[in-house]
């Protein structure tokens, strides 16, 4: 590919930008952070969990932060040129008595108008129906990032939307830095950190040598229904010879998410906090962490003191994010 990844990056940001992409092309949701490749708009998380439900042959769903996007898959967003145009090709004619869902529509509204909308195609200009169906691209690959379709258990059966069920929500780590790692090399280490959940796995980019690197990387993990703890592990990358570990830890995400389902939206509250995984002489925690409500947010801080290592310390800050059912 003879563009830099990150021009792919700017030419979306720059579309996401115009204002008719601000909010969801189908709930009217303010900040879409998805996108349907294929379709062309930009979808909030709630409606997107839907897409997803639609298979990818119809819609194939991409964070617009997180994911990794081909240049195909931009171009083919920017040659639709985003929601307003899209919509009016699938939205040319609402009949009466439908409306377009809001912000607060539930599951079920949305799921009826999304699949009415791009499924069966309802609303389209009665002589595009049937060009429109074989125009779209097969040859764009399923893009929905292979982590979390895996663990959505998408294997392109028909059992994707019991594969759903499974899942109460995403968590976002932000793996911030790490502090006194140990030495691996002769006098350094280049580390790199892998969170496991379940059988996914999600790691950082590499840091050379460096005992207190700075990631800011954001790794995206879905919550099964049984979650169990979050296996955290840091690396020493070799170029000879396996990777060396320098430390693990374990979190717990239970108060994290305990609290965050007893509140319920926490849009609707203030900066608040919510709850508590306690430090204690069976964790690895440095102290106490709060979970909080921050700007609408379910937000998590964890200090970790890396075991089984001779020394290490690791940052992290997890956010929730419910799939609302």
């Amino acid at each position: 590919m003879s563009h830099h990844p990150s021009s792919g990056k700017r030419r979306l940001k720059d579309l996401l930008a115009q204002p008719d992409n601000r909010t969801c092309a189908d709930c009217g949701t303010p900040d879409p952070k998805w996108a349907s490749a294929n379709i062309g708009v930009f979808i909030c998380l709630k409606c997107c969990g839907i897409h997803r439900s639609l298979g990818t042959h119809i819609s194939k769903v991409l964070s617009v932060t997180l994911d990794e996007w081909s240049e195909e898959e931009v171009d083919s967003m920017i040659e639709v040129g985003g929601n307003g145009s899209a919509n009016s090709i699938y939205e040319a004619y609402i009949p009466q008595g439908v409306s377009k869902p809001g912000p607060d529509a539930s599951h079920e509204v949305r799921a009826k108008f999304i699949r009415a909308k791009y499924e069966s195609q309802e609303f389209l200009k009665p002589s595009l129906r049937i060009l429109s169906s074989s125009s779209k691209q097969p040859s764009l690959q399923a893009s929905l990032s292979k982590k979390i379709m895996d663990s959505f258990g998408h294997s392109g059966s028909s059992e994707n939307s019991e594969g759903m069920v499974e899942f109460i929500g995403m968590l976002k780590a932000k793996v911030l830095r790490g502090a006194n790692l140990a030495v691996r090399d002769m006098l350094s280490s280049d580390p790199y950190v892998v969170l496991t959940l379940g059988h996914q796995k999600a790691q950082t980019s590499v840091v050379k040598s460096n005992l207190n690197p700075v990631w800011n990387e954001e790794l995206m993990l879905s919550v099964p229904q049984n979650y169990g703890v979050i296996k955290l592990q840091v690396f020493d990358h070799d170029t000879f010879s396996a990777d060396d570990i320098m430390g693990e830890a374990e979190i717990d995400i239970q108060s994290m998410i305990t609290s965050a389902t007893a509140f319920g939206d926490p849009e609707m509250f203030g900066n608040m906090q919510i709850g508590k995984w306690l430090k204690s002489g069976d964790n690895a925690l440095l102290e106490d962490s709060t979970v909080n409500i921050v700007d609408g947010k379910v937000k998590q801080f964890v200090s970790l003191k890396l075991q089984n290592v001779e020394s290490g310390e690791m940052y992290l800050e997890l956010e929730w994010i419910p799939l609302d059912h």
